[in-house]
């Protein structure tokens, strides 16, 4: 986990914030891609890997918030 710990905290957040969002218009990926869950239509392996590929910043973020506040190395 130390890869985690080398990447800077803001670079993070805002990595978090532009993959959330991206692209802006008309409307995010992530947005599609949860209409597509509810409605069972997420099936092609190139959207299911879509979903993971916008979240991999914030499942970063969550794993090093998690070692922050457990005592983990922080080295920003």
């Amino acid at each position: 986990m130390r890869f985690i710990d080398g990447i800077p905290f803001v670079l993070l957040l805002l990595a978090t914030l532009f993959m959330l969002g991206a692209p802006f218009v008309p409307e995010p990926h992530l947005v599609e891609k949860m209409r597509m869950l509810a409605e069972g239509t997420l099936t092609k392996p190139l959207d299911i890997f879509d979903v993971f590929w916008h979240l991999l910043p914030a499942m970063l973020l969550a794993v090093k918030i998690v070692r922050l506040k457990r005592g983990g190395r922080h080295t920003d």
